[in-house]
């Protein structure tokens, strides 16, 4: 994503906050993906050549999948990797490209991510209540799993502020809006 500035040079404080934030974790969380590409080579290696199987192990990857996934969103989201049908987005001007993601953030992005935050929090405490297992291997890590949806939808509803933020600043004129990234299709 490229970064937009102000007249001084520099964004607002509140957004290089919630920005880095969401940086720092999307980083770190990528990492996840090399374990998880390790775990899964020796689960191969295990079943294949040793004739091993763990199912432990397997719903590890299944974890660590899921961490990246609902973690990772946020991240996605900041550097405009979700998927879009742009159409006529590409064509728009910086102006109009603003209106777009400030619509879209408002109007879709935000209602989504309170409904799934907010009607998860049962589903997230029956599970805690319980302290809910795996019940093919018995790993104890379902109802920390389970956390994470809330916690998905709380990263995304913080990302979807800064956008918000951002395309109001693009608006008004105080940053400069970022040309897409996306390449032209003929």
């Amino acid at each position: 994503m490229t970064t937009t500035r102000n007249a001084t040079g520099q964004e607002p404080a509140l957004l290089r906050r919630i920005e880095g934030v969401i940086e720092t974790l999307g980083r770190a969380i990528a990492w996840l993906t090399l374990a998880m590409m390790l775990v899964q080579f020796a689960l191969v290696v295990m079943r294949y050549a040793l004739g091993i199987h763990s199912m432990a192990m397997q719903e590890s990857v299944m974890y660590m999948h899921a961490v990246v996934f609902m973690l990772g969103a946020a991240y996605t989201l900041r550097h405009d990797g979700h998927v879009r049908v742009d159409i006529f987005y590409r064509r728009l001007s910086a102006k109009g490209r603003a209106w777009i993601d400030l619509a879209g953030t408002l109007f879709l992005l935000l209602p989504v991510v309170l409904f799934i935050g907010l009607g998860s929090l049962a589903y997230v405490a029956s599970s805690w209540a319980i302290l809910e297992r795996s019940s093919d291997a018995n790993l104890p890590v379902i109802y920390l799993l389970k956390s994470l949806i809330p916690l998905m939808s709380l990263l995304l509803l913080i990302q979807g502020i800064a956008l918000s933020i951002r395309q109001v600043l693009i608006l008004r004129g105080r940053l400069a809006a970022p040309e897409p990234e996306h390449e032209e299709v003929l």
